[in-house]
Formats: C-alpha cells, structure tokens, sequence
C-alpha cells in the first residue's frame, strides 16, 4: 500500500476520532470524568513512548538541527496555549460547571486547531520515512482525539454556545488535521526530517505538560497503570510491525 493512501486513512481516522469525541460531549449520558481520565492517561503513556522511542531518534537521523526543531515544537505549543489560549488545558475545562467566556473558549480553538494541524504533519511525516513510523505515530495522534474532540466540545458548551456550534468546533480540528497532512505530503521528502522534530517537541508538550498533569491530580493509582498500559501498548504495536514486515 502506498504512503499517500496510508496517509489519507490514518489522517481520516484521527480525524473520526476527533468527531467522535466532540459528539460525546453533545449526547445525553457523555463520557464520565473517569472514563475521560483513563483515556487521557493512556493517551499520555502512548505518546510520550512514540515521541522519545520513535520521532526523537528518527528526526535526529534526518535532519542535523533537529533539537532545535523539536524545541521549537515544544515551545509552540506552549504559546498558543498558555499566551493565546489563557492557560487552557485539554482536561481542565471539560466539565459543565466550569463556565467560561466566549473569548477564552475561541482562543481555545484556535490553539486547538494549531496543534491539530501538527498531529496531520506528524502522521505525514511518519509514513514518509517508513510506514512501520507512520502507524506508530498516527496511533499516537488517535488515541489523544477523542480528549480533544471531547474537550473542544465541552468548552463551547461552558461558553454558552449551542451543541451545533460545539460540534462545529469539533469539526474544525478534524479539517485542521486533514489539511496538516495534505500540506506535509504535497511538500514532501525534503521536509520531513523538520516535520518529525517539530512533532515531537509538540507530542511532549501533550503528553507530558498538559495530559500527565491531569493524571496527577487523581491520587488513585489506576490512572498511573492507564498511562503504564498506554507506552506498553507502544512497544506491543512496534514489535507487531517487525513481525508483519513494516519496517
């Protein structure tokens, strides 16, 4: 199967799951705090693995100035979300009695859909080197969209608008990362080293400033073992790879 079909299925793919997750929130009966919790702390286990295991060493492979491009990721998505986005996180304003502006929660979007964007270059990136890469990377991206469809959602919601428009919002990142992907793919080779880096410098702001420090706030232990079983399931997806000939 070709990288361009690889890369249109999977970019698809975490595009549903972003709607998935923004319909969740909409519904009578939406996903419970808890179950929202244990798929962000799987979520942070899994991307953290793929971001040091895989995007790291990859980008340093292609592109000599990769740490600065991965440092330029990081501190990216640090300033949409703490300078444009009034120190927002994908956890904290998911519940319906956090009520917040209409600004906050359109700024929100924005630096939403910024990282969206990210994770369609990143899937982009990944099966352009190799598709063993690509799928490892794209999981990463799927299993954090339904927390984010969730929580765009959500805030619209807190913010006064009507299920339509948060719906809509969630809508948005799921165009975000289609386009991310088509731009990566249609510039192609020559970018992918820097694509990667800057990837990675986002994937560990996700996972460990904005999704491990949700994890943290719960003192029960199951979300650590959530987080545990998410890099597990890294290494049980890379070892599958090496079985079926994706390399």
């Amino acid at each position: 199967m070709s990288s361009s079909i690889l890369i249109l299925l999977f970019s698809v793919l975490a595009a549903v799951a972003t709607l998935a997750g923004g319909m969740a929130a909409t519904l009578p009966g939406r996903l419970s705090h808890r179950r929202l919790s244990h798929i962000i702390a799987f979520g942070a286990g899994y991307i953290l693995a793929a971001a040091l295991v895989s995007l790291l060493p990859e980008s340093l492979e292609l592109v000599a100035s990769a740490p600065l491009w991965v440092l330029a990721g990081y501190a990216l998505a640090h300033l949409f979300e703490h300078t444009f986005t009034t120190h927002f996180h994908f956890g904290e304003e998911t519940h319906a009695e956090h009520i917040v502006t209409a600004r906050v929660s359109t700024t929100a979007l924005v630096g939403l859909s910024l990282h969206a964007f990210f994770d369609g270059v990143a899937i982009s990136s990944g099966f352009l080197v190799t598709p063993a890469l690509g799928v490892l990377i794209a999981l990463a991206v799927v299993l954090h969209k339904v927390p984010e469809g969730v929580t765009i959602s959500s805030l619209m919601l807190a913010s006064g608008r009507t299920r339509k428009s948060a719906r809509e919002a969630a809508l948005l990142l799921a165009a975000a990362t289609l386009l991310g992907a088509a731009c990566m793919s249609l510039l192609g080779e020559g970018l992918k080293g820097v694509g990667l880096a800057l990837s990675c410098g986002i994937a560990l702001y996700v996972a460990a400033t904005d999704l491990m420090p949700e994890i943290n706030q719960h003192p029960e232990g199951r979300y650590s073992i959530s987080a545990a079983a998410g890099v597990l399931l890294y290494f049980g997806v890379h070892a599958l790879m090496g079985r079926v000939g994706l390399h």
